[in-house]
């Protein structure tokens, strides 16, 4: 075959439709695998699903009542202050490492994970109640790796998997999924050390694969329409061990902390 007909890359993202409303202990892998049969896209070997953290979090029993937290003085204080419920300050304080900026009533935090984002990634929205709140997960990179192995015991077809959520960014306006965990692939792909067209060596260049999946799979998810899945079907990626932590800049590199 020829260069002049050898075909463009392309590739596919399909929204999995079908999933019913997940409760903690639910067998989300199964209710994807179920869903996407059922909607005549069953799981192929070679293919990337992208999961949103919310309904990993309702599986797994992270979405919690806020009286769950007894606010400490400085929570009050902040919640008086902010006109802020002083139940989810308290729940954004627990869940975060560290408090990296202060304005008005916002909170940007750094998690345990060392994701850097508003109100340590908490939400109330789409949880099943006014008084209820979503945590992230303990660990998206060991529940990737479960989905991900699940899906292989069932149908014997080896996937990526990427766990995805909203934030937001520091020099654009507006929001993005991002990728907060990751199995079965390198989330990066490094062009150091190549040519580009004028033959000069690249020395910076590295594209985040997890998040530009995570991007493009919300266009099909959307954030009201219950799609909490999704397949990316055809996209050569790297098999491998990846992890999440790829994708945290360590914050001496960091210039705007």
């Amino acid at each position: 075959m020829t260069s002049s007909t050898v075909p463009p890359p392309e590739f596919r993202v399909i929204a999995v439709t079908g999933i019913p409303l997940v409760e903690a202990g639910d067998d989300v892998a199964g209710q994807i695998i179920d869903a996407a049969a059922a909607q005549g896209t069953p799981l192929e070997d070679g293919d990337a699903i992208a999961v949103t953290q919310r309904i990993v979090s309702k599986a797994e029993g992270r979405v919690v009542p806020l009286d769950s937290f007894e606010p400490s003085p400085f929570a009050r204080d902040f919640a008086d202050r902010m006109e802020k419920d002083a139940r989810l300050v308290e729940a954004v304080l627990q869940e975060s490492t560290r408090v990296v900026r202060q304005v008005g009533g916002v909170l940007i935090t750094q998690t345990r994970h060392g994701f850097i984002c508003a109100n340590a990634g908490i939400d109330g929205s789409n949880v099943g109640g006014l008084d209820v709140i979503s945590l992230l997960p303990v660990d998206p990179d060991a529940s990737c790796r479960g989905i991900r192995e699940a899906v292989h015991e069932r149908l014997g077809v080896e996937v990526a998997v990427l766990m995805t959520d909203t934030f937001g960014r520091p020099w654009r306006e507006g929001h993005t999924n991002i990728a907060i965990g990751v199995a079965g692939f390198e989330p990066m792909r490094s062009y150091v050390g190549l040519p580009d067209m004028d033959g000069r060596e690249l020395t910076v260049t590295t594209i985040c694969v997890a998040d530009e999946l995570a991007a493009t799979s919300e266009m099909v998810m959307g954030k009201l329409d219950a799609v909490p899945a999704a397949i990316i079907r055809g996209f050569e990626y790297a098999r491998g061990e990846g992890s999440s932590a790829e994708l945290v800049r360590d914050r001496e590199h960091d210039l705007f902390l």
